[in-house]
Parts: C-alpha cells; structure tokens; sequence
C-alpha cells in the first residue's frame, strides 16, 4: 500500500486559537501552564485531523510557540550572550525576548533580526552565531512531542531543520563563515537523533531546502561532511526533504547522500521526476511532493496520478510516499469552515485538511481503489468549471493589458528634478519625520469593525467613528510634530485584504488564516480572476485627513507585487500578468489621489524581494516585470507629487538595483534590528534617490529612547548623505498600543531634532 504522508501542519489553529493563547500569556492573563496545555491540545488536534484525513505518517515537532527556526537555535543553546542570564532563569520569557525583545525592569533586550523564509511571507528569526559557538543539546522538545504524540496512539515523524540550512539561514557577528561551525554542531544532531532512536522514532524528516538554491563547492563539501557524520550514528532512520523548486545541478549530492529516503518538490518543478528516479539508490524512499502546500487550489489529481503512475513504474510501492510538496504551514486548515463562500468558488479551492484528503485519494487510486473514482472525477469536475467560469475572465481587462506601452512605466523627468519640486511644493525640514502608514488598531477600532461587519453598527455610525477616529490620529501626529502625517488607516482590516474587497477578481474567506510570524495571522485575498478597481478605494478618507491639517498627508496603498505575494494567486495564468492587472487598478487609485489635493503618496512593495526566485539564473525576469508594475502604478501622477514605497524583512544586496530601478522618490526600510547594516547596501550602490532608515522596531513591545534612535541616525548619516536621510518607525503602528506608540514617536521627533541641530552646528 502507498504511504501518504505529510512534511508539517498549520500551527495556529483553525480558528487562530495559539493567537490568542499566546497574547494571552503576553498581557499576563495567563501563565507558562496555561500556554502550554493550549499548545498541547492543538498539538493533539491536530495530529488526530491528519489521521482522519488519510495519513499514515503524520510530522511532530513542526508545532512552534513562535517559529521553528529559532527553536532550532534554541534547541541547540545557539542563545546570544545578552539572553543568556534571562534563559538561566526564565527561559520561555528569554524565548520570547529573542523573538520580540523584552522591555521591563531593569531588562531591555533587543529582539533577534527577523527575514523572510526563502521566497513566502513567512518570517523567521536569524540566529545569532559566532566563531567557536559551542553548541549542546537544550532541552527535549522534538523528544517531548514525539512522546506526546505516542501516548495518543499515533506514530509520527519528528520534523528538524537540518544541520546545513540551519547554519545557512543563520548570521555571524563577527564576519566569519557559519559553515566553519558545522563540526561544532554535528554532534549535537547526533546527539538528538540517538534519544529519538531511543524514543522508538523510525524516521526522522531533515529539511534542508537550501539544496533548492544556488550552491558552492563549499557547501555542497558541507552537505557531504554533515551527512557523512550522521551516517555513522545510531539514529532513525533520515528523509531529506527539500522543497520550494528543482534540485537541479545539486540533483547527483542530494541523492547519493546517505540517508534513506529523499523528498522532493513536484509541483514547483514537475519536470525533475525523471531524473531524480534515475539518480535516488533502488534501496531508497522517494516522497512525492504533488499537491501544493502553498496555494489553496484543488490539485489536478489526474496529472498528479500521472507522475505517481510513472514514478511507481520505476521503484515499489514501499519505497513511495506521497506529500504535500513542502510543509502546509503556508495554507489555511480546513475549507469545512468557509459556510459563507459561494458554492461554485469553494468546490475549486482546497485548504490543508482538503489537500491530505488528495493525497489519500491518490494513494488509493495508486493501490487500485476503485473507491477512488468518484474523488477523481469531483476534482475533474471542479477544474474545468473553473476553466470555463465566466467569472474569471474579463476582455475589458485583458484589453488594457495589452495596449499597456513602455511609456506608462516612466516618470516625466528623473528624480534630481522631481526632488526640486517637490522640496517647492512640500517645504520640508532636513530628517523629515514620518511614519510608515497604521496607527495602532485598538480593541475600540476592532469591536467597531466587527459590530459593523455583523450589521450592530449603521454605515453612517460606522462613518463617524472612523472620522473621530482619523482626526485623533491627525491630532496626535501635529502634537508630536510629525512632518508628514498619515490618516491612520482605522477603516482597514489588513494591507492586502482591504484592496482586495474593493477589487473585482478577489475573494474572501471567514476562517483562511495562516501565520505570517509569531501571533501574526493573515488571511490572504483569493485572486480568482482578472482584476479591476470599480471604484475609488481611499481617496475619500485621504482627502478628510487632509482636511483636518495645513501638513502634508500622505495616501496610503499597497503595491501590485505584495498584492500579488500576499494573496492566493490564481494559477491558470501567468504572474506577470496578474501583477500588471493589479498595477493598472492601483494607477487609477493613485492619479485619484492626486488629484483629491494628496501630495505624497505611498505604494509599499514589503514584498519585493520576497517574490525573488531562488535561482539566481531566473532573478532577472522576476525583477524585470515586478519593476514594471509598480512603475505602472506610480507613473500616472506629476513630477511635483512625491512617491513613497516601503520595504522590511529583505535581503537589500540582492536586489538593490531592482530597487533603485523602482524610481521611488523615498524608500522606507527596516533597519532598526539590524542596527543599520541593512544600509550598507545603498551606500554601495550609491542609491540616487532618498531613504527612510526605520530606527524604531514596531514587532517588538520595547520603546526605545531617542538616546538610541539618534545613535542609529547616526549610524545612517555616516553612510547616506543627510540631505537624503528621511527618519520614520521599521514599519506600521497597527498592532502596537497608543501609550508606547506616541512614546516612541516623541523620541524618534526629539531624535530627528538633534541631528538637524548637529547639521547646523556642524
């Protein structure tokens, strides 16, 4: 019989309940026990629906508190020395401090830098690594929860980052290469594997998705060191799974790795089947990765039953699993839950309950099952609705799209110009202060939402709160002396789903959540066709803003990339399009905001580098049309308006030309973690244009002081001239309280204050 089996399972619940277990241990409404027996019952949960669904072999330790990365770190004591005496005596408090900072008593502790998980929204925390770390065995938590999972009667796989990667994804703080640490942590590995063999583990899952990536000498060396070790070690027996694209040139060193069985990515990258079959030993498992575990479409079973067919044809039953291509961290947990979806839409979709279902239809089919049949033809049934639907093409869009010429995707006149008149038009001190968009969203602002979304609160109720609420927000930036204010952005419920709903081509679900880091959920927009702006989406709210204050307002948007990446993208055309599609809807938005009277205007791209390929042969059409598409949505408007476009989480070295190519006037960034190293690389480059340096991190509780901003400031003058400096937070206020918010905002403008006196005086 084939075995179906799964890499990892959502960790926040189906309805966000680790969200709200963990903010309720935060405000101190609940203790360490508490949290924990919630993290234990979803664990149980959880591992229960997978049985049901169909799998034989569900993964444990893929369940985090916060994220999987840093429990690795963790687990093997890689804890920088300024937690060190906080893990002594608290170590879920130390725990938290890495991955949020800590600010209390006499404790005040940075957070650990935080970036994206290869190319999903996903962010991890960097662990912080040094020449001769000594690495040890911290603790038992992939031990734990395979115990737990065996008390209920289920037989699990535990699930760790492998050696490689971990140290890959890791920083040094001292210049020297991670891979030098490799002999240091072995034995740790070694160490774990042994107590998991003990245990009873059959199999233990290593990740180690960087052999998807561009690879050395070096580190293909370091593959073949850290396996070699392993090999040698009693241990359960090794699944390599590697995910997010092909194997390609690192193909022969993943499969002639001595492990037992290898995972790989099908849907990213059907067409390496054929040779991988011709490279992995006869004596080894291969697991199909054939179901996405990073969209919510339903699969296209029979192509997938195609690859299983051919792939089985070439080793036995026993050494095939079938799998989600990676871990369904990245999808929702159960379609069951979305009663208020329309029927049609729904039968095309497949959350990660839906998506093992898949899996357990294949292996049977696989096996002969006629039983199978009828699942087979449902998802026949439902792709060609899809296919045919006319709900998902529209001509009048596809038109614009092809009369789209390269003058839409150009400014007037360079930036050198355009700076003068805006100066002229802004009248700006030096280190302009600003914020990045949100102001903090309020249990008062969610409750209001909320009661108008379920009909308890009128529209025009609804319309005079937001006002009251907008103009407390234009109050508080004038008090504080902000340069240039923003409107708060109380009317929205997120950066993507707001646009979303007032874009034809999107749809919404009530409970498709899936964690972006921490106890940050989001629930993607579904793009199900082609997209359109009916209607003006924020001019009027910018324009009251404005209306309340003689300082200039800026407009806020979301840019086509981020949209595209932060939504459920349809996958019957090509990505490229889409974006432009969401690109000429955001053109229309932006000239209606200049021409309401909006002087600034910001499009944020976060995403940007996010959407990056993992191969560095195939950056370049990636950058060229995601480039184009935000410059479609800026190019409308005059040389006198000033564009805006913000970005946190990345890796700028990869892709700073793409980023000066953007034409943004000023560019926000999050550098406040990093402590500005991020600015080397617009330094190196020489950006032309101006930059918004975040010194204040908004994902952390702290409040630092302007003694610590205007060291930062510092920082950045000494690598960007001042005259392109601007000063603003790492990014939006939303989930921070308005106590520390206008704190932190006093600091950051007493900040600015005294490196314009120190310009003068200079």
């Amino acid at each position: 019989m084939t075995t179906v089996t799964n890499l990892g399972f959502p960790r926040i619940g189906a309805r966000r309940e680790l969200k709200h277990a963990l903010e309720g241990y935060w405000r101190g409404e609940s203790d360490a026990a508490q949290l924990q027996a919630s993290a234990a019952a979803l664990r149980a949960r959880h591992w229960q629906l997978q049985r049901d669904a169909g799998v034989d072999v569900p993964p444990s330790n893929d369940f985090s508190l916060y994220d999987h990365v840093l429990d690795t770190a963790v687990l093997f004591d890689a804890i920088p020395q300024r937690y060190r005496q906080l893990a002594e005596r608290a170590p879920l408090d130390a725990y938290f401090a890495m991955a949020r900072g800590l600010q209390r008593d006499d404790v005040d502790l940075h957070a650990l830098e935080m970036t994206k998980w290869f190319d999903t929204n996903y962010h991890y925390l960097v662990p912080e690594l040094q020449r001769d770390q000594v690495f040890t065995l911290r603790g038992d938590k992939p031990q734990s929860e395979y115990r737990e999972a065996r008390a209920l009667g289920i037989d699990t796989r535990p699930v760790l980052l492998g050696p490689v990667s971990l140290l890959l994804l890791s920083k040094t703080t001292d210049g020297s290469n991670p891979l030098d640490l490799l002999d240091n942590l072995l034995p740790a590995y070694a160490q774990l594997l042994g107590e998991l063999k003990q245990l009873g583990a059959s199999w233990v899952q290593l990740d180690e998705p960087v052999l998807v990536q561009d690879l050395d000498d070096a580190t293909r060396a370091a593959f073949v060191r850290a396996y070699a070790v392993l090999a040698d070690v009693p241990r359960p027996d090794i699944l390599l799974a590697t995910y997010f694209g092909a194997l390609d040139d690192n193909q022969s060193l993943a499969a002639t790795l001595p492990v037992e069985g290898l995972h790989v990515d099908l849907v990213r990258a059907p067409e390496q089947l054929d040779a991988v079959l011709r490279a992995l030993p006869a004596s080894r498992v291969l697991s199909l990765g054939l179901v996405n575990g990073r969209n919510i479409w339903r699969a296209p079973l029979d192509n997938a039953l195609i690859l299983a067919r051919y792939a089985l044809g070439h080793r036995g039953a026993d050494k095939l699993w079938l799998a989600p291509s990676c871990s369904l961290l990245h999808c929702p947990v159960d379609l069951t839950l979305e009663k208020k979806l329309d029927g049609e839409l729904r039968s095309w979709l497949a959350f990660s309950r839906q998506k093992l279902q898949e899996l357990r239809t294949l292996a049977d089919a696989l096996d002969g099952d006629t039983n199978a049949e009828p699942a087979l033809a449902q998802a026949r049934e439902a792709i060609e609705s899809r296919r045919r639907s006319p709900r998902v093409h529209n001509a009048t869009v596809k038109g614009r799209l092809a009369a789209l010429a390269a003058a839409d995707a150009v400014r007037a006149t360079p930036h050198a110009q355009r700076q003068l008149l805006q100066a002229q038009a802004l009248r700006l001190p030096a280190f302009p202060t600003t914020t990045i968009g949100s102001f903090p969203q309020t249990q008062e602002v969610r409750e209001a939402r909320a009661r108008h979304k379920s009909g308890k609160l009128t529209a025009d109720d609804y319309d005079t709160f937001l006002a009251a609420q907008t103009e407390h927000c234009v109050r508080v930036q004038e008090q504080i002396g902000l340069d240039v204010l923003v409107h708060g952005e109380f009317e929205r419920n997120d950066m993507v789903e707001y646009f979303g709903e007032q874009l034809d081509g999107f749809a919404f679900t009530g409970n498709g959540w899936v964690q972006s880091y921490g106890s940050r959920c989001v629930k993607p927009p579904v793009i199900y066709g082609d997209v359109s702006r009916p209607a003006p989406m924020t001019v009027r709210w910018s324009q009251y803003a404005q209306s309340l204050t003689d300082k200039p307002m800026k407009g806020m948007l979301t840019g086509p990339v981020t949209v595209l990446q932060w939504s459920f993208v349809r996958d019957d055309q090509s990505r490229a399009d889409t974006c432009r599609q969401i690109a000429l809807a955001l053109r229309d938005e932006v000239c209606d905001l200049e021409a309401a009277g909006i002087r600034a205007i910001q499009i944020d791209e976060p995403a940007l580098r996010e959407g990056l390929p993992l191969r560095r042969a195939e950056w370049q059409p990636y950058l060229d049309w995601a480039v184009d598409a935000f410059r479609i949505s800026a190019s409308g408007v005059a040389d006198a308006t000033q564009i805006h476009t913000h970005m946190c989480y990345a890796q700028f070295n990869d892709i700073i030309e793409a980023v000066a190519a953007l034409d943004a006037d000023v560019i926000s960034i999050e550098t406040s973690r990093s402590r500005m190293e991020l600015l080397d690389a617009f330094a190196r480059f020489d950006y032309p244009n101006q930059v918004g340096p975040g010194v204040y991190d908004i994902h952390s509780p702290r409040v630092p002081d302007t003694a610590e901003m205007v060291e930062l400031l510092r920082k950045a003058s000494a690598v960007l001239p001042a005259q392109k400096l601007w000063v603003n937070p790492d990014c939006g206020l939303k989930t921070r309280g308005w106590e520390e918010t206008r704190a932190a905002l006093e600091a950051m403008v007493d900040a600015a204050r005294t490196l314009r006196s120190e310009r003068a005086a200079a």
